[in-house]
């Protein structure tokens, strides 16, 4: 399967509002950081996303705006012991290391 690149999009066309499998990849200019992030947050979905940077700090930074369950900075590791699962209509559940497990816990407290 060809890679299928899409640019020129903005981010109210539906193929930036949709999910979209393929390998597809759509480009969405953006003028400044914070309107990168808006872009990035005016998601219904928010399971994954991706910053790439040379300032690592600056990524650190713009990945903690971001509303998704995992954030990459320039790559794509995995990590077992961190959480796997998303925001917004990706759902509030965890799998993986102690948020996954906590989700399986019933805390009770007995007061005298």
């Amino acid at each position: 399967m060809k890679l299928t690149v899409f640019v020129n999009v903005t981010n109210d066309m539906t193929i930036a509002r949709e999910e979209i499998f393929g390998p597809v990849l759509c480009v969405i200019a953006y003028d400044s950081e914070g309107e990168a992030i808006r872009i990035a947050n005016d998601s219904k979905y928010g399971l994954h996303a991706a910053v790439l940077g040379t300032d690592l700090e600056r990524a650190r930074l713009v990945a903690s705006q971001i509303r998704a369950g995992r954030v990459m900075i320039n790559g794509m590791t995995d990590d077992p012991q961190a959480p796997w699962g998303g925001f917004k209509y990706f759902g509030i559940g965890r799998e993986y290391g102690r948020y996954g497990i906590e989700a399986f816990l019933e805390p009770k407290a007995i007061l005298e």
